[in-house]
């Protein structure tokens, strides 16, 4: 609603752009809590008997609109946000994962994770509608703009953390092939929630005198807030005071593991050390990941649906919101216009976790070269109030792996960036990467990224 909104995240986009978390190491051999992540029936097919997760991050962030170049230059941001016809979309999405224990015992893997999650998800919003209350309309042309949407435009925030508690097993398993399955299943502790939604949204936006107003608009509104994020979307700092709130939701992850074993590499000796002990000619799964929801409850929980109309010569002046950086604040403002009926409320609501499909294999090419696919497909529909946003993802990555040591460069294309490429490594337990510094640094990017972390395997 205001700029800094879109300010904040171009900011943070200057540093942090990309579409998937762990881009290249979630599909490596050398298997962990990350592994399982994608996949809980890759538990099973770790190393060592013990895994400790020390520390890992990752930080996205995804656009339909600005380069990279558009950061380092001298260019408006916002004029460059609201150009063209194409509704703006933008994903920041921040992962943590805490402390956390993975062990083996036989045919048996059992893991703890601790997880810390933060979005912010602009989706679909219509350019000229945005422009008009970020700009006053500088980049339209006309004095009169039409607008007539059949889609829900959201600005939307949330923050949660985990408690995940991961079970695998072996079914099947002979010397050429095994099969594994495994779930997750996760505490979710729901912290702070944002979303202000405009559905079906028609009307006509004239400009007068530098000022836009809104006339003839009929749209389903909805506004939802809970914790820090009912007072700022642009402020960051807010992220970060509410991500663990109470225990008030499940959710879950399901998988099967397939792997084709390399029978020469496990009788080859260099490749009797633990940390190449898990060699394959193919390795591949499938996986519904992040079924299931979390409620939101706090003092200033509230869920409200509302009718915008604006009819006849009435009008609404759109300046108005420039400043305005409080989601209570806007539906303060609309409500005092008289332009809107509510229809529902309620004070607590549940909100969907991003539900995906997750395929991928992981094919031995020569004994150090391996070439991954990994595909992810959101299965719930992002223009719902009510729901988490996810992108779909494809990836292709080759990798170099000499055991202590792996390199590989992922190839990636999102339905809201397009292609990016990156570079990440790994030595031993630590690890550093990024989805998307080659493309930053060659071409004209709308995505960066980076993530790091710490794990320490033995016995």
């Amino acid at each position: 609603m205001k700029k800094t909104i879109f300010i904040s995240l171009s900011l943070v986009g200057a540093s942090l752009f990309a579409q998937e978390h762990f881009a290249g190491l979630n599909t490596s051999s050398r298997v962990g809590i990350l592994t399982a992540g994608m996949n809980p029936a890759e538990l099973v097919n770790i190393s060592n008997k013990f895994e400790v997760n020390v520390l890992g991050m990752s930080l996205n962030v995804a656009n339909n609109k600005i380069g990279f170049s558009d950061l380092t230059s001298d260019k408006n941001i916002e004029d460059l946000i609201f150009v063209g016809s194409d509704p703006v979309n933008m994903r920041f999405d921040a992962e943590v994962y805490g402390p956390g224990i993975s062990i083996k015992h036989k045919s048996w893997a059992f893991g703890l994770v601790t997880k810390a999650n933060g979005r912010l998800d602009i989706v679909d919003v219509d350019t000229k509608l945005g422009d008009a209350i970020s700009n006053s309309g500088l980049n339209t042309l006309l004095s009169t703009t039409t607008i007539n949407n059949d889609f829900n435009q959201r600005i939307n925030g949330t923050t949660w953390g985990e408690v995940d508690f991961l079970l695998a097993k072996t079914l099947f398993d002979t010397p050429k092939h095994k099969i594994n399955g495994g779930i997750t299943l996760k505490l979710l502790f729901p912290g702070s929630y944002a979303n202000i939604g405009a559905d079906q949204f028609s009307g006509t936006i004239v400009q007068v005198g530098g000022q836009g107003y809104l006339t003839n608009t009929l749209a389903n509104v909805n506004f939802s807030y809970s914790g820090s994020l009912a007072n700022s979307f642009s402020n960051f700092d807010d992220y970060s005071k509410s991500i663990f709130g109470s225990l008030n939701g499940l959710g879950a992850d399901i998988g099967i593991n397939y792997q084709w074993k390399d029978e020469n590499a496990a009788n080859d000796a260099i490749n009797k050390d633990k940390a190449n002990k898990n060699k394959y000619k193919l390795n591949a799964g499938v996986a519904l990941r992040n079924l299931g929801g979390m409620t939101f409850k706090d003092r200033n929980n509230q869920s409200t649906n509302y009718v915008l109309e604006i009819q006849g010569a009435e009008s609404l002046n759109l300046n108005q919101f420039e400043n305005v950086d409080s989601l209570q604040e806007v539906e303060t403002i609309l409500i005092n216009s008289g332009y809107l009926t509510k229809t529902t409320g309620t004070k607590d609501f549940k909100v969907s976790l991003p539900t995906t499909l997750s395929l991928y294999a992981d094919v031995k090419i020569i004994p150090i070269l391996y070439v991954s696919g990994y595909l992810q497909q959101r299965l719930n529909d992002d223009n719902k109030n009510d729901q988490i946003t996810v992108q779909n993802v494809f990836t292709l990555t080759p990798r170099v792996n000499l055991g202590l040591f792996e390199a590989y460069i992922p190839f990636s294309n999102s339905d809201i960036s397009g292609f990016n490429t990156g570079f990440g490594f790994r030595v031993g337990g630590f690890y550093l990467g990024s989805g998307s510094i080659v493309t930053a640094l060659i071409n004209d990017s709308k995505q960066a990224d980076i993530y790091t972390g710490f794990r320490w395997a033995f016995l």
